[in-house]
């Protein structure tokens, strides 16, 4: 029988515990109605379905724009 020192030991964290800087959410938009969704949501949902009842969705962009420079 072996005991577990400290230093063998590996601290192990739960992946659903991460820091929120670095979790972020998707935006899923209807394209019916337009209605915006996130991707929790549609997580949590038996099924891929808008409230309208579509089940067609586009990922909304970032608002981010990147400029890069020229040759």
């Amino acid at each position: 029988m072996t005991e577990e020192t400290p230093e063998n030991q590996i601290e192990q964290t739960p992946l659903d515990e991460t820091p929120e800087s670095v979790k972020f959410d998707v935006i899923y938009t209807c394209l019916r109605c337009g209605t915006n969704v996130a991707d929790t949501e549609l997580s949590r949902l038996p099924e891929i379905k808008c409230i309208c009842g579509f089940r067609v969705f586009t990922k909304a962009r970032a608002p981010i724009v990147k400029t890069i420079k020229a040759i």
